[in-house]
């Protein structure tokens, strides 16, 4: 296996299972040390195995993601450790149940817009001076297509991803002058947890896995990416300007 990523540092939210486990997994086999974020300890230990099985190397970092001072504090202790950070996998999400707009609960939205917004906000405020250290830094957030086409019931995820988005691209702009790229994915239908809390009904063996999505994903950090402040869209490859309609 190449080790494309040999020597750099990156951090991985949502890292227990899903896409983030297996980003994680596949950032440390290729060589980086991989800081891996997620409430669920078992998850991250058996993690943590499958990378020094390949040989690679994790810190483990039981956390909630809503913990913002807790996020501080790993700011200032990748500092201390390594002076840089090369990358930001912010992965991590909430869901609610489906329901329309006048009859979400108010600690539900709370909570979803704390996980998907807030809470990238949070980790762009601490690590953003640990991603200009690097030669080559780079930042990609999840996102998913209801962001744009505010499907009825799903205002909750399409609230949080529309404001991720905004957030997201206005970082990119923000540092266009820098060797940042800051980039948004969507991953489509996926084989995750989430997913079958939003659709129970749905057949998860028609959905693309999350191993499947992750070697796409891996080339969305890469110290040869040029491209920034877009969303690339899975499975179809591309790099895609924003919509400016539905």
């Amino acid at each position: 296996m190449t080790q494309e990523f040999e020597g750099r540092v990156a951090v991985v939210t949502g890292a227990s299972r899903g896409i983030g486990y297996q980003l994680a997994k596949a950032l440390g086999a290729r060589g980086a040390h991989v800081i891996a974020l997620a409430r669920t300890v078992g998850g991250l230990e058996d993690l943590d195995d499958e990378i020094k099985a390949a040989g690679g190397q994790a810190t483990l970092v039981p956390v909630d993601i809503t913990d913002f001072d807790a996020l501080d504090r790993l700011g200032a202790a990748i500092f201390e450790r390594w002076k840089k950070l090369d990358i930001l996998v912010g992965n991590a999400g909430s869901f609610s149940l489906l329901s329309p707009v006048g009859h979400i609960g108010i600690k539900d939205f709370d909570k979803v817009m704390s996980t998907n917004v807030t809470a990238n906000w949070r980790l762009i405020r601490s690590f953003d001076p640990l991603l200009r250290q690097s030669d080559a830094g780079r930042a990609l957030f999840l996102t998913d297509s209801h962001a744009h086409s505010c499907t009825a019931f799903w205002g909750q995820q399409a609230v949080s991803k529309a404001a991720l988005e905004a957030l997201v691209r206005t970082y990119a702009n923000e540092s266009l002058k820098t060797n940042l790229k800051i980039n948004l994915a969507d991953p489509g239908p996926v084989r995750t947890g989430l997913r079958s809390k939003a659709m129970p009904g749905e057949d998860p063996e028609k959905l693309t896995k999350p191993e499947e999505v992750a070697p796409a994903l891996l080339k969305l950090l890469g110290a040869d990416l040029t491209e920034t402040g877009k969303l690339y869209h899975h499975p179809s490859g591309e790099m895609r300007d924003f919509p400016t309609a539905v």
